[in-house]
């Protein structure tokens, strides 16, 4: 008798990279009360159209949350919390998951009240409405936005058991807005004269006046002024009603509740920009300027949060790839702790600056696994171990460490952080 090849019997494990084998006929099997007995979901009335006017995810999904590490900070207020990076797929991340990082808290301005001044070496000092913003010619861009510490409770070891912890500073969304070029024209840049040598300041309106230096190439290149996320207005914690975005650039360069953009000189060397988001060495010397998030990838699942609960059989590997030298063109995949690799398939092709979905379709027979995945972008450049981060930087750095992550998968599928490096 020929056997029958049943979705559901594809889904018990007789999928292997693509190939379908014969698998014998469920028909045998004791009947499923969830399909022959008429459920209370399908004998009465549901919600109506308007019982959430602003759609919520559903209680079932609750779990799916941003969380903070309590140790981390002395109050949330100052702190950081991050993405569930583990329950999601795809690249674009839902502003409600996207993760936050505050220096003095997440304040409230109404749009409004919201004023941009353009000042320093431009021709006619300026201030912007929003309003006015939305008179200008807009862009629209998927890019990621990572803070410059993501991973770097991780620089002396495997230390937190969940990629929500170990790489959940980071989210990808669908940012509009105006150039920034476009304001800076409009004040004009005769005053600036040669562009190349020169600095722009940007600084936030709450109450820890976060600044940061950016080359004024890069402000003239790539920089947006953004009003919407995903096709909505900002959340509070991301900068409404308007922040900036630089595409490639750590995190703590996209200044949220944006109220001020002066050309200089020279850097201005703020607080953010000296004691902290620099890297120090080995020898006690600080690198700073060390802008750009180097290419970087993580599993998503199986891992700690996420791990393989369905047995031996079919098992999709998933994980998330991203660099800000460009697009990633390919992620490499190995089970055994980097002694083999293999070649992921990518979701689509890489966009410049912005989250790559990536997926290894494979079987899993119950085996140990030291997971890990490789990025390369571009460029050519390829994501480094552990070891070879610390032999150019030594011991002392907590920003961006851009390292190849292990998961050790049990029997079990029990999943643990460990460092293979």
């Amino acid at each position: 008798m020929t056997a029958r090849i049943s979705r559901r019997g594809l889904l018990g494990g007789g999928l292997v990279a693509g190939a379908v084998t014969a698998i014998p006929t469920m028909a045998d099997a004791a009947p499923d009360p969830l399909i022959t007995r008429l459920q209370d979901w399908a004998s009465t009335l549901g919600d109506g159209v308007d019982a959430v006017p602003y759609g919520m995810p559903t209680e079932h999904e609750k779990h799916v949350v941003r969380r903070n590490v309590g140790w981390l900070t002395a109050d949330t207020v100052s702190s950081v919390n991050f993405t569930p990076i583990h329950a999601l797929d795809g690249t674009i991340t839902p502003q409600g998951c996207a993760f936050e990082r505050h220096h003095s808290g997440a304040i409230d301005v109404r749009k409004q009240d919201w004023r941009l001044l353009i000042n320093g070496m431009v021709d006619t000092p300026t201030v912007f409405t929003y309003a006015d913003l939305e008179r200008f010619p807009r862009v629209n861009r998927v890019c990621f936005c990572e803070c410059a510490a993501n991973t770097g409770m991780e620089w002396a070891g495997a230390q937190l058991n969940g990629v929500q912890f170990t790489h959940g500073m980071i989210h990808n969304m669908e940012y509009s807005g105006v150039p920034l070029r476009t304001l800076l024209e409009e004040a004009g840049l005769g005053a600036a004269g040669v562009v190349a040598g020169k600095w722009i300041y940007v600084e936030g309106a709450d109450s820890s006046s976060n600044g940061r230096s950016l080359p004024l190439e890069k402000a003239l290149d790539d920089v947006l002024v953004v009003f919407k996320a995903n096709g909505e207005a900002l959340r509070k914690e991301h900068g409404y009603p308007v922040r900036l975005v630089v595409p490639g650039w750590e995190g703590n360069l996209w200044v949220k509740w944006l109220r001020r953009v002066e050309v200089l000189e020279v850097p201005v060397e703020s607080r953010e920009e000296t004691s902290k988001y620099t890297d120090t060495l080995a020898d006690g010397t600080s690198r700073k300027w060390t802008w750009v998030m180097d290419a970087k990838s993580v599993i998503t699942s199986p891992s700690p949060q996420s791990p393989i609960a369905h047995g031996p059989g079919p098992l999709v590997i998933s994980g998330l790839a991203w660099s800000g030298h460009g697009r990633i063109m390919r992620v490499d995949v190995s089970r055994d702790g980097g002694m083999n690799w293999e070649t992921a398939r990518l979701a689509g092709p890489g966009q410049d600056r912005a989250l790559t979905r990536f997926y290894l379709d494979t079987k899993w027979n119950g085996e140990e696994m030291l997971l890990q995945s490789r990025a390369i972008d571009e460029t050519g450049y390829v994501q480094p171990t552990k070891r070879q981060l610390r032999e150019v930087r030594g011991l002392n750095s907590i920003y961006h460490n851009n390292c190849i992550q292990t998961w050790h998968v049990k029997a079990d599928g029990v999943t643990e952080n460990v460092e293979v490096s």
